[in-house]
C-alpha cells in the first residue's frame, strides 16, 4: 500500500472514532456545511477546514493548491461525499473529481492552477470582483448579479468563491440567517411531556405547533408540497366532515400532515412511520416528534369508526371542482383492482397486470382532464366498467350542476352503445375507443394535422372524421355519434374513436381521448404510494341478496360434458364394429342419449343465479372506511405533487420525464428554518446538481408568492434554496 492510501486509511479510522465518540458536528459561525461531519470557513485571511470541530486543513488567502488539497482531503478521507463537497467549496462534482485523479496522478503540484479555457484577459478584474461581492452582501441572487454585471453566473460563482463566508451566504435563502443569528445545526424540538400530561388528562385536544428553528434539519424540503396542498383543501374538508377530535395530542390537522409527509418519503403505510425517524417529521408538524405506528392505527381506526370516509370524499371532489373549474371538462373514468393476500375467502376479480383472477377489490376512479384524482369509490364484485358508468354519471353530475355537460371519457372495458344513449339523454357527451369488427377507413378520408400538446411539443396527427351509427339490440336501435380515425403512418394501424362531442376539432378529440394515459399515470404514480395497500385487514358480511353463479350450475355443465362424451365413445365404438365386419349394437347409443335427456331437463331445472346467502352464507368482503380514509389523504398527496411537477414546466428542461424525481429528492433535502417578522423561512439545501437547484430555487418563488400560512399558526411561509 502506499503512503498515501496508508494515510487515507488511518485519517478514516480516526474520523470511525471521533464519530462514534462526538455524534453531533460542531461548527464555527458563519461556516458553510459540506455533509454531516465537515465545515469550511473562508475569509479575507484564507480558508480552514473544520472536521467535527477540529481544524483540519488551512490556507492562506490566494493559495489556491492548499484549498484544493483540502477539497480533495475531504473525498479522500471519507468525510464527505464529492457532491457535498462541490457544493460547500462552490464548484462542480466534475471539478472535485478532476482535482482528485489530478492529486493521485501526480500530488499537490498537480493542483497547481494551469493556463486553460480562453487565453484573453479575464472580464473578473478587481473592481468588478468587488461589484459582485457587494450585490451578493446585498442579497441579490447568482442569475440577478450575472444579469447586472453583464457575466454568467458560474464567472459569478468563481468571483465569490474566495470571498468571506458572509459574502457567499448572506441574504435570505442563501444559508446564513439574514439577521446574522447563528442557527443551531440540528436542532432538536422542545420536549412536550407537559402537554402529553395535559392530553391524556383529557384537557388538550391539540397541541398547538412550535417551530423547531435549526439549520441543516433532515426533510425539511417536504414542507414544500403545504402551499399545494393548501389548494386541495384536505385539511378544511376533514375537519369540517370528521368533526374535531376529542382530548389528543395529535390535532386531526397534524394526523393528516404526518400522513402526507410520509407519503411524500416514501412511506404511504402507516407501519413507514417506523421506519422515518420520529424527530424529523415532529420537526415538519412543529411538534417534538411525529406520531406512532400504533397511535396512527388507533386514530385512524376510531375515524373510521365514524363511516363518513364516503362524505369526506365528496368534500374533496367539490372543493376540487370548485378550484380547477377548467379541469372538469373532460374527465376520465377507470377501475382499478386491489390484490387481496390474506387467507379470507373473498370475492375474486381479474388482475389485468399479474394476468390472473385472483381475490381482490375493485375501486372506479373518477380524474380530471390533468389527471388529477377526482374521487374514489368501491364496486361490487363482479362489476363491469359499463356497469360503473352510470353510477360516474350520477356523481359528476351532482358535482358539476344540472347545467354542464361534460365528457366522460372510458376505454372499451365500457362498451355498451345502449349506455352511451342513455348517458347523452343523461346530459353527458362520451368519449371511447371503438369495440369490435372495424371497418378500415379509406386513404383518401383521411388528413394530416400539426398538433402542440401543453409542453409545446409539436407532433403530427393523421386523422379521418366522419358521422356513423352503432347498431345494437339485434339491429333494431342504434347510437348516432361522432368517429374519429388515427391512422399510423409506420404501420398502417387504425385506433378509432367514438364521440358525441361536436364542438371539438378532430386533433381535440384524438389529443383527449389519448390523455385518458394521464389516469393511467396516475395509478401508476400512486401505487408506491399506497394505491395498492390494504391499510386494515378488519372485514364485513356480504350482501346476502346479492346474485352469484350457482355452483349447482357448474357442477352440472360439468355432467353434461361428460355424457356427451360418453355419447360421442358410444357412436365410435358402433362404427368400429360396423367396420369390422360385425353386428353393431344400439344399445348403448340410446342408453347413452337417454342419460343426456335426462341431464339437460335436470339441468335446466337449475337455475343459473342463486343468492349469495345460498352460494356461500359465510361471504365477507373488506370494511373499505379506513381504506378510503387514506385514500383520500393519498388522493390529496398526489394531487399537490402533481401541481408541483406541472410547476416544475417552464423552469426544468426534463420536467416532463423527472420532474417527479426531482421532487422527490427536494421532500428529502435538508433545510435550515427560522421565523423572521412573521415569516417562517424554509431555505433548502442545494440538490444533487445545480440545473437541479435552479429549477427547485424558481420553483420556491412560486410558491412564496403564494403567501401560504405554516397550519396551526399564522406564519407566513417563505422558500429558498441556499446559493441560489
Amino acid at each position: 500500500m502506499s503512503k498515501s492510501g496508508a494515510a487515507a486509511v488511518g485519517v478514516r479510522a480516526g474520523m470511525v472514532a471521533v464519530r462514534k465518540g462526538q455524534p453531533l458536528p460542531l461548527r464555527p459561525a458563519g461556516s458553510v456545511p459540506i455533509g454531516p461531519a465537515a465545515a469550511l470557513f473562508e475569509d479575507d485571511e484564507g480558508g480552514v477546514v473544520f472536521v467535527w470541530g477540529m481544524a483540519s486543513w488551512c490556507w492562506p488567502s490566494g493559495d489556491v493548491v492548499s484549498r484544493r488539497l483540502a477539497a480533495v482531503g475531504l473525498v479522500a478521507t471519507g468525510a464527505a461525499t464529492r457532491t457535498e463537497v462541490a457544493a460547500g467549496f462552490g464548484v462542480d462534482f466534475d471539478t472535485v473529481r478532476r482535482w482528485s485523479r489530478a492529486w493521485e496522478a501526480g500530488g499537490a503540484a498537480a493542483l497547481a492552477e494551469g493556463q486553460r479555457g480562453p487565453k484573453g484577459p479575464s472580464k473578473l478584474t478587481t473592481d468588478l470582483v468587488g461589484q459582485i461581492r457587494a450585490l451578493r452582501r446585498g442579497g441579490a441572487s447568482l442569475r440577478a448579479i450575472a444579469s447586472e454585471v453583464g457575466v454568467s453566473t458560474d464567472s459569478v460563482r468563481v468571483a465569490l468563491a474566495g470571498a468571506p463566508a458572509t459574502d457567499a451566504t448572506a441574504g435570505p435563502g442563501n444559508g446564513a440567517s439574514p439577521k446574522g443569528k447563528a442557527l443551531e445545526p440540528l436542532a432538536r424540538p422542545e420536549p412536550r411531556e407537559k402537554e402529553r400530561e395535559l392530553a391524556s388528562a383529557g384537557m388538550l385536544a391539540g397541541a398547538p405547533p412550535v417551530i423547531c428553528e435549526g439549520a441543516s434539519l433532515p426533510l425539511l424540503g417536504a414542507l414544500l408540497v403545504l402551499p399545494a396542498l393548501a389548494l386541495t383543501g384536505l385539511v378544511g374538508a376533514a375537519e369540517k366532515v370528521l368533526g374535531l377530535p376529542k382530548a389528543a395530542f395529535y390535532s386531526l390537522h397534524s394526523l393528516l400532515l404526518a400522513l402526507v409527509f410520509l407519503s411524500l418519503l416514501g412511506e404511504p403505510r402507516a407501519e413507514g412511520a417506523s421506519r422515518v425517524d420520529p424527530v424529523a417529521i415532529g420537526r415538519l408538524l412543529g411538534l417534538d416528534r411525529g406520531p406512532e405506528v400504533k397511535t396512527l392505527r388507533r386514530r385512524m381506526g376510531a375515524l373510521a369508526g365514524l363511516r363518513r370516509s364516503d362524505q369526506l370524499l365528496v368534500a374533496l371532489a367539490r372543493h376540487h371542482v370548485t378550484a380547477h373549474p377548467e379541469a372538469m371538462g373532460v374527465l376520465y373514468v377507470d377501475g382499478h383492482v386491489r390484490a387481496y393476500h390474506g387467507g379470507s375467502d373473498l370475492p375474486r376479480a381479474h388482475l389485468a397486470r399479474a394476468r390472473i383472477a385472483m381475490a381482490a377489490t375493485t375501486d372506479c376512479w373518477l380524474a380530471d382532464s390533468e389527471g388529477d384524482a377526482v374521487l374514489v369509490w368501491s364496486s361490487p364484485p363482479g362489476a363491469s366498467l359499463a356497469g360503473e358508468l352510470k353510477t360516474a354519471a350520477l356523481a359528476v353530475r351532482d358535482l358539476v350542476g344540472p347545467d354542464a355537460r361534460p365528457t366522460i371519457c372510458f376505454d372499451r372495458g365500457g362498451w355498451s352503445p345502449a349506455l352511451f344513449a342513455e348517458l347523452a339523454k343523461m346530459g353527458f357527451d362520451i368519449l371511447t375507443y371503438r369495440k369490435g369488427p372495424l371497418r378500415p377507413e379509406p386513404a383518401k378520408a383521411f388528413n394530416a394535422y400539426q398538433v402542440k400538446d401543453r409542453s409545446g411539443h409539436e407532433s403530427e396527427l393523421v386523422l379521418a372524421d366522419r358521422a356513423v351509427r352503432i347498431y345494437y339490440d339485434k339491429r333494431r336501435h342504434y347510437f348516432a355519434c361522432r368517429q374519429v380515425t388515427r391512422l399510423d403512418a409506420a404501420s398502417g394501424h387504425q385506433t378509432q374513436v367514438l364521440t358525441t362531442k361536436a364542438s371539438l376539432s378532430a386533433p381535440e378529440v384524438a389529443s383527449a381521448m389519448f390523455n385518458r394515459w394521464r389516469e393511467e399515470n396516475m395509478f401508476r404514480f400512486m401505487r408506491p404510494r399506497g394505491l395498492d395497500a390494504l391499510d386494515s385487514y378488519a372485514k364485513v358480511a356480504d350482501d346476502p341478496s346479492r346474485m352469484v353463479p350457482n355452483p349447482a350450475k357448474a357442477a352440472m355443465k360439468k355432467a353434461l360434458a361428460a355424457a356427451r362424451a360418453g355419447l360421442a365413445a358410444a357412436k365410435a365404438a358402433n362404427i368400429t364394429e360396423a367396420l369390422g365386419g360385425g353386428r353393431p349394437s344400439t344399445r348403448l347409443i340410446e342408453e347413452a342419449e337417454a342419460h343426456l335427456a335426462a341431464l339437460k331437463a335436470e339441468s335446466a331445472k337449475v337455475p343459473a343465479k342463486v343468492p349469495l346467502c345460498e352460494a356461500r352464507p359465510d361471504a365477507l368482503r373488506l370494511d373499505d372506511e379506513r381504506k378510503r380514509l387514506h385514500d383520500a389523504v393519498r388522493m390529496a398527496t398526489w394531487n399537490a405533487e402533481h401541481a408541483l411537477a406541472r410547476a416544475l414546466g417552464p423552469h426544468y428542461a426534463r420536467a416532463e420525464d423527472e420532474a417527479h424525481s426531482l421532487l422527490s429528492e427536494a421532500f428529502s433535502a435538508s433545510a435550515d428554518l427560522e421565523v423572521i417578522d412573521g415569516h417562517l423561512h424554509v431555505r433548502i439545501e442545494p440538490l444533487s446538481a445545480p440545473r437541479r437547484s435552479r429549477a427547485i430555487a424558481a420553483l420556491c418563488a412560486e410558491l412564496t408568492a403564494t403567501e401560504t400560512i405554516y397550519p396551526g399558526t399564522d406564519l407566513v411561509l417563505v422558500y429558498s434554496v441556499k446559493g441560489y
